[in-house]
């Protein structure tokens, strides 16, 4: 692979921000937990026209702000990363990009430009609340279960979907038009509402045999949502005793995706090189899981 070569001072800052197990990478990703979830509350503050009328003025220097933060955090990304073209065009690198384009943006568009385009742009701010998702190697654990469990999952959504049609249809056989229910649609609808027990009560059966039905699709409704959360479990549990071994606390600094093994050289997910430093090989820093 074409890596470039690195100094020490970057080998340090490109320790910290793609490691988890040194003190100052761990200082570091909750400062940059703190600084997301502060920029993240300050624009939804500003979304409300009261808040907006009195510090407008306030919440938009803050943005420049926390734009600025994430750009220096984007650049020494770069600056340190030793595969700089494969971080710049990864997912994450991408939505470190989204996160500080729309301020940049929005300082060239005229104060006379429609206002619904500029919020539009200002709503794309929360896509920085993504980088979060980086920062905790159990969530790479649940959407590997989630990968693994599809087949069982969409089966069972095919199953519900025939139950939801069944009831449907019956329903729009006893109650009918003159009940509300005027057509097969709709009377699904009425289904999915009743066996996923959210229960508007926009559309209810009046007749004692609609009434029998809709009871026992609530009934199937209770059985119904503990399937997928018993599958989902049941995975979830096997792979974490499955995994009863030593990992390297070392994110890629591409996928930003953890949970290697201790002589793993590249990455199990991208591929790209992992360059982990010989330090955090040593017994002394691996983590068991």
């Amino acid at each position: 692979m074409n890596t470039r070569v690195q100094s020490q001072l970057q080998k340090r800052i490109e320790t910290i921000i793609f490691g988890t197990t040194t003190p100052a990478g761990k200082t570091f990703d909750l400062l940059l937990l703190l600084v997301i979830v502060l920029s993240v509350g300050v624009v939804m503050l500003d979304s409300i026209a009261s808040v907006h009328n009195q510090w407008g003025s306030w919440a938009y220097s803050l943005e420049l702000g926390f734009t600025a933060l994430f750009t220096l955090e984007y650049g020494t990304r770069i600056w340190c990363s030793h595969r700089r073209l494969a971080y710049v065009t990864s997912f994450w690198g991408i939505v470190d990009l989204i996160a500080i384009l729309p301020t940049y943006v929005a300082l060239f568009i005229p104060e006379a430009a429609p206002l619904m385009v500029i919020r539009l742009i200002r709503v794309m701010r929360v896509f920085r609340v993504l980088r979060l998702l980086e920062l905790f190697s159990e969530l790479n654990e649940i959407l590997a279960v989630l990968r693994n469990t599809a087949r069982s999952i969409f089966v069972f959504f095919v199953l519900i979907f025939v139950v939801v049609v069944v009831f449907g249809c019956l329903l729009y056989v006893i109650e009918g038009p003159e009940h509300g229910f005027a057509s097969i649609p709709l009377s699904i609808y009425w289904a999915i509402v009743t066996i996923t027990t959210v229960g508007y009560g926009d559309l209810t059966p009046v007749t004692p045999i609609g009434r029998a039905v809709a009871s026992l699709g609530m009934l199937i409704g209770y059985a119904i949502l503990a399937v997928p959360t018993a599958i989902i479990t049941t995975k979830l549990w096997e792979r974490l005793n499955q995994r009863q071994v030593q990992r390297l606390n070392w994110n890629c600094p591409v996928c930003a995706r953890g949970g290697h093994t201790v002589d793993a050289v590249f990455c199990q997910h991208c591929g790209a090189e992992l360059d982990v430093p010989e330090e955090l090989r040593s017994p002394n820093r691996l983590l068991d899981r």
